[in-house]
């Protein structure tokens, strides 16, 4: 049977999208999709409908490395509300209950802090994506069902205490991939003795990206005033596909050695790493992601 064609263009290439508040992540993605016609998309993590910031999306080939950013540290700014929690952990939530926080110092929250820091155990909220016997727990929660999970390990790698003022707290967090931000305020919530939820969140980097992201409005305007009529208003904001692997490092192969490479082939590199993952180079140009196997070899994995 033949393949059926992808509809759209074929762009390749990462974007750092500021994702608004008050929609989902994969509303966000595909209004991106429809803006650059692109064939394929998809994006890197979820961000929680009332939170903002960056929500890198790749574009064609990059979907390739999609993965890799999914688990790659992440960055945030969390504005917190001391003395009320919710069903969800944030204000999206209906409020489950109050108590007084008027006693709540930033000596108090110092000393928090090495608690959690480094790493730290979390339980998976109930509004989540997680799943449970092949369900979601958030679709599970919206039923009113709440089944046991198990707890996870995460890397706390810094907590930043900004300001408390009136029970609102601010907060920065670096953390590993997996970390529940709502979580991690709640505890700290029950931690101070008055429960705590999540107002506002701002995800600031994702893996080796910071900063230069680029709103969807942004995105409309600059194709609004495309009069080549041929995308590179907007296709200027891409970033190239190996730059969200940045951090890792690079083989360069010859053109006998890149071509068995491209067959799906193992190549032995000279000066290559002797573990982990590697960028792959035909000369300057990004040929793919490899990994290098027990026998020193550089085996192909995803290429472009």
């Amino acid at each position: 049977m033949a393949r059926r064609k992808r509809k759209g263009r074929a762009v390749n290439g990462v974007l750092l999208l500021d994702k608004a508040a008050g929609i989902t992540s994969n509303r966000a993605l595909q209004e991106v999709k429809h803006l650059f016609r692109a064939a394929k998309a998809g994006h890197t993590g979820s961000l929680d409908p009332l939170a903002t910031g960056m929500l890198p999306v790749c574009l064609g080939e990059a979907t390739k490395i999609s993965a890799f950013l999914l688990d790659a540290d992440k960055r945030y700014r969390v504005r917190c509300r001391l003395g009320v929690t919710t069903t969800t952990g944030d204000a999206d939530g209906e409020v489950v209950q109050s108590r007084d926080c008027s006693g709540v110092t930033m000596n108090q929250l110092e000393q928090l802090v090495p608690d959690f820091s480094g790493s730290i155990s979390q339980v998976p909220p109930m509004y989540s994506a997680v799943k449970h016997q092949g369900r979601r727990l958030y679709a599970l929660a919206r039923e009113g069902i709440e089944v046991e999970r198990k707890p996870r390990t995460v890397q706390i790698y810094e907590l930043l205490l900004h300001s408390l003022r009136e029970g609102l707290l601010d907060l920065e967090v670096s953390c590993s991939k997996g970390t529940y931000i709502r979580t991690l305020v709640e505890d700290i919530g029950e931690a101070l003795g008055c429960g705590a939820h999540v107002v506002e969140l701002r995800r600031l980097s994702v893996g080796p990206f910071e900063g230069d992201m680029v709103t969807v409005d942004e995105l409309r305007a600059a194709l609004e005033a495309d009069e080549a009529g041929d995308f590179s208003s907007i296709d200027r904001f891409l970033k190239p596909i190996d730059s969200g692997i940045s951090d890792w490092p690079d083989v360069h192969l010859d053109p006998d050695a890149a071509f068995y490479m491209r067959q799906g082939q193992p190549i032995q590199v000279p000066h290559a790493p002797t573990e982990g993952w590697v960028r792959i180079y035909d000369q300057s140009r990004f040929l793919g992601v490899g990994e290098i196997q027990d026998d020193g070899r550089v085996a192909p994995r995803r290429m472009i």
